[in-house]
């Protein structure tokens, strides 16, 4: 499973652009002991774990190296308990629990939790729903009461209306995520034609709109008295507690609910296939795609952890066949391997996107796969094959545990599928005993001859791209008669001395302390700035080269992108796997990127190989090979990803909002990435060129966060030294197109089922203290927190949209205001309505004395969740760096929030929140939307941001 987490993120980042998904496997390993007495020091988490008299399960995982908690109640079901007919309902269930319950108004958990300075959320997959919140450590008793309340008295709260809108919310939900987006339906089709009828994978957790208008009030009623009882149930707190405070709270509130129904663990449900069964997708795509799904075992399965290691050699980055005979040869766009497990059945998926430069054909792309199975067969399995593997979970493992929210999350998972907490150590143990002979033994087993679910998504009315035509028949849904439950079903009887009207006050505000940094300089004269911090074994480092993007030459927009990729490519010394393999080899990663302002430097180390990673930064920096078929390939990839983009109605908008904020005439107004016509302009010489001018020390900065001293980094980044270049000219912006009315862009998307809706206005660029910080205030109850106005309004109340917000959004040089969000086709008018509605209300009105109290509290005590991980940290010396603040800039903006008040924010209010000259991007569909859009009397323009 640690392996898996590593491989997944490998996978998401090659294609996080093009296939959207949501998933999580969390890692798991053994515990000591389940008695109620901390376990053996031999544990990798320390924890406590006890269980309460109706059966809910406690772990208590104590860590007071931050003033904060985090608490995660999971329940041991998702879409896997659901009936036939009835799917989604976990997910609907989901979000009724932020609903409010029987002493916890509506939305009320959001607005706690918010005004306390925390964050929370919930997630749904086949096998659990959680629910989790991390706070300030003086807000625990009051997350304790919330989450008690909505396990113990939620069905009192649950009306027709609260059911009606969340059902709605639901259907946008999906409208977004799946329906909206291109190859949304990938993962549903694929369980339909994997899974026999009536399997509790064989449905998405999202569920089908048929089922969720089927079902009524009581269903769901009847669904949560069921599985959402405390015996189903795992209460998992870490961070800076008292225990046995924490204990006699936990008696307190969740002590006096009573058990639910008795819950049987589930048990494993694999399947076998008896041919391979082909299916075609016709959707909204540039890039066909080819998935290739097997059948394997279950989690924790013993051939589990062999064939996860099988499809990070196959598939795992740079180092895998499929890289090597898909990718780097051009067959395919992206490619990858994984094997993701679940508790009742796992998959072994293949899956690659084809380059229509070379061959849109999947079924050529299909024949390329089955060669490289042919050649991992005669090759077998290498030496570094299994060092990389073991260097990965150890390097996985140890910065997974740098937050206590992932340490409580892995907690909660490992209790409720295996009833031990913590299986860091059996996970290490078992990944690492893994033989080559195991890794072929399970790919003769699983693979090799195999029938499997051949999923070919082709452009629409192009089913001649597919890997072979469609011999697999979807069954028709067999909905069984239910019987329509009468709305009674009763709440529990709950017999307790407490009081829980009353919400318990929060403790002393911890004491937060701004990490202590030190700044020195590195030659050839770098400011660095560091953080030393002993939590964990690490290394954290970015250099940052200020000009990124703005750096392009003119008709040659994405040069400084392509340069960026190009150094993550072959040096002179390592070909490209060879430098992957190195990096593997030691858990490192090093990458180059350009995004906006900056190109950027990543590494992540443990703090035991930083030299050795740094010895490869050393070659990659100085000693690029730019090598011209890494160009080509490079090139090319960048440019179908760019067509595929067109596709997605997100990426359109923001196209369309960047051009009407800045113009046709600015760096600023297109992609990082540039355009399909400045890309073909860009040569391998423009690249070296760009490299040679803009890779100088004289505008570099570092930032560090580890547990090494000053001293220790400084002399690790000698190397540095040598390191030589002029200085460079940033230059200034064109003019900003004016605008003296309300103007409406109109982007065609036909068939979208969504209008995906911009409402902006240029404004401040960024601040700390000052008017940029202050107008950051006066949003905030006006569309920056879920609780808002505009989100409640058109979420909550009318159920236009999954959600909507509204931000000032201000860099070095730049800034401005947008409203954003994804409304119902049928509702795109009336949402926009709505959004100027609240705006201007707002404006003239004013934020209340509530309103004003939750933003302050809101900003001043989330200060305790702002400094945990080494991320946080860096990202607190990046701005520090980049905006060149002062030391006490937090002090500052303290005293602000204490002192500011109502009439100074609706000043602001009114000064930039002017909507008659606010401009309106819409993504949909003209044919649908277009009749409303006249209704709403703004000029209409059409507008294409598509390139042919």
């Amino acid at each position: 499973m640690i392996l898996k987490l590593t491989h997944n993120a490998l996978i998401a980042l090659g294609m996080v652009t093009i296939l959207a998904g949501c998933q999580q496997a969390p890692q798991q390993k053994p515990e000591a002991t389940d008695s109620a007495n901390p376990v053996a020091q031999e544990s990798f988490i320390p924890y406590e774990k006890y269980t309460l008299d109706n059966g809910l399960t406690v772990i208590l995982h104590k860590d007071d190296s931050d003033p904060l908690v985090h608490v995660d109640v999971t329940y041991h079901v998702g879409s896997a308990r659901e009936d036939v007919g009835k799917s989604g309902f976990a997910h609907f269930f989901e979000h009724m629990m932020f609903q409010g319950s029987e002493h916890v108004a509506d939305e009320q958990h959001f607005k706690v939790i918010t005004e306390a300075g925390g964050n929370l959320n919930g997630s749904t997959n086949t096998d659990r729903t959680n629910y989790y919140q991390t706070v300030p450590a003086n807000q625990l008793e009051k997350v304790l009461w919330l989450e008690s309340d909505r396990m113990g008295f939620l069905l009192p709260a649950v009306t027709q209306e609260k059911f009606e809108n969340q059902r709605e919310t639901v259907k946008n939900e999906r409208s977004q995520r799946v329906d909206n987006q291109p190859y949304g339906l990938r993962f549903e089709k694929t369980g339909e034609a994997l899974y026999p009828e009536g399997h509790p994978y064989s449905w998405s957790t999202i569920g089908y709109v048929e089922d969720l208008d089927r079902v009524s009030v009581a269903d769901l009623k009847a669904f949560f008295k069921r599985w959402y009882g405390p015996n189903n149930a795992v209460l998992t707190i870490g961070g800076d507690i008292d225990v046995a405070q924490t204990k006699q709270w936990i008696q307190k509130y969740f002590g006096s609910i009573p058990a639910g129904p008795e819950v049987s663990e589930p048990e494993p449900q694999q399947v076998t296939l008896d041919k391979t069964r082909f299916v075609t997708l016709e959707d909204n795509v540039h890039l066909p795609l080819l998935q290739i799904t097997f059948p394997t075992v279950y989690a924790r399965h013993p051939d589990e952890a062999p064939l996860d290691v099988l499809s990070d050699i196959l598939g795992g980055g740079k180092t895998s066949l499929f890289y090597k005979n898909l990718v780097k040869s051009g067959v395919a766009v992206q490619a990858g391997v994984s094997h993701p497990c679940r508790e009742l059945a796992c998959e072994f998926q293949l899956i690659a996107l084809a380059n229509p430069a070379v061959s849109g054909s999947l079924a050529d792309l299909d024949r390329a796969i089955t060669d490289t199975l042919k050649e991992f067969e005669e090759r077998g399995v290498m030496p570094d094959d299994l060092v990389r593997t073991k260097a990965s979970i150890e390097a996985s493992t140890v910065f997974g545990l740098q937050s206590v929210a992932g340490k409580a999350s892995l907690l909660a998972s490992n209790e409720t599928f295996e009833g031990q907490p913590d299986l860091v150590a059996e996970d290490l143990r078992r990944y690492r005993a893994v033989t080559a002979e195991d890794v072929m033994r399970v790919y003769r087993k699983y693979i090799k001859g195999q029938s499997a679910v051949v999923l070919s998504v082709v452009p629409e009315g192009q089913t001649e791209l597919a890997a072979a035509p469609q011999n697999f028949t979807f069954p028709g849904r067999d909905i069984p008669e239910s019987i329509a439950l009468a709305d009674g079903v009763s709440a529990p009887v709950i017999n307790e001395d407490i009081d829980r009207s009353s919400m318990p006050e929060a403790g002393p505000v911890p004491v937060v302390k701004v990490p202590e940094y030190w700044e020195t300089t590195i030659a050839p004269g770098i400011t660095a700035l560091g953080i030393t911090s002993d939590e964990t074994p690490t290394v954290t480092l970015s250099i940052s080269l200020e000009g990124g993007m703005l750096l392009d030459p003119a008709g040659k927009e994405g040069t400084a992108f392509l340069t960026a990729l190009m150094m993550n490519e072959s040096t002179k010394r390592y070909s490209n796997e060879a430098m992957a393999n190195e990096l593997a080899k030691l858990g490192s990663s090093v990458s180059f990127s350009a995004a906006g302002r900056y190109t950027q430097i990543y590494v992540s180390s443990l703090t035991k190989n930083i030299d050795a990673t740094l010895a490869l930064l050393d070659e990659k920096l100085f000693s690029p090979a730019f090598l011209a078929e890494d160009f080509s390939r490079l090139k090319e990839r960048v440019i179908q990803g760019m067509q595929q983009q067109q596709k997605t109605p997100s990426v359109l908008a923001k196209r369309a909002r960047d051009l009407v904020l800045f113009g046709e005439n600015n760096r600023v107004s297109y992609p990082d990435e540039g355009t399909l016509t400045s890309l073909q302009n860009i040569t391998l010489d423009d690249v070296k060129a760009f490299y040679q001018k803009y890779y100088s020390p004289a505008k570099a900065s570092i930032v560090t966060v580890s547990d090494l001293s000053q001293d220790s980094i400084t002399r690790s980044l000698s190397f540095l030294s040598d390191w030589q270049g002029e200085d460079y000219e940033i230059k200034g912006y064109a003019a900003f197109p004016d605008y003296d009315q309300q103007n409406l862009f109109l982007v065609d998307k036909p068939g979208a089922v969504q209008s995906v809706v911009y409402v902006v206005k240029r404004s401040l660029k960024y601040d700390a203290t000052g008017e940029y910080f202050r107008a950051r205030l006066m949003n905030f109850p006006l569309g920056g927190a879920f609780n808002s106005r505009i989100n409640l309004n058109l979420r909550e109340d009318k159920g236009y949209t999954y959600g909507a917000s509204s931000s000032f959004l201000g860099g070095k040089t730049l800034g401005w205001f947008e409203v954003s969000t994804d409304l119902t086709a049928a509702n795109t008018a009336e949402g926009i309505e709505e959004i100027f509605n609240e705006i201007n209300h707002y404006r003239e009105d004013g934020m209340t004395e509530q309103e004003l109290t939750f933003m302050r509290n809101a900003f001043t005590l989330s200060d305790a969740l702002d400094y945990e991980t080494p991320g946080s940290k860096a990202r607190f010396l990046r701005q520090l760096q980049s905006f060149n603040l002062p030391d006490d800039y937090r002090t500052t903006q303290v005293e602000i929030l204490r002192n500011i008040d109502t009439q100074t924010l609706q000043s602001l209010a009114k000064k930039h929140l002017t909507t008659d000259t606010m401009q309106v991007i819409v993504v949909g569909d003209k044919e649908t939307v277009m009749p409303q859009l006249n209704a709403l009397g703004i000029p209409v323009t059409s507008m294409s941001v598509v390139e042919p």
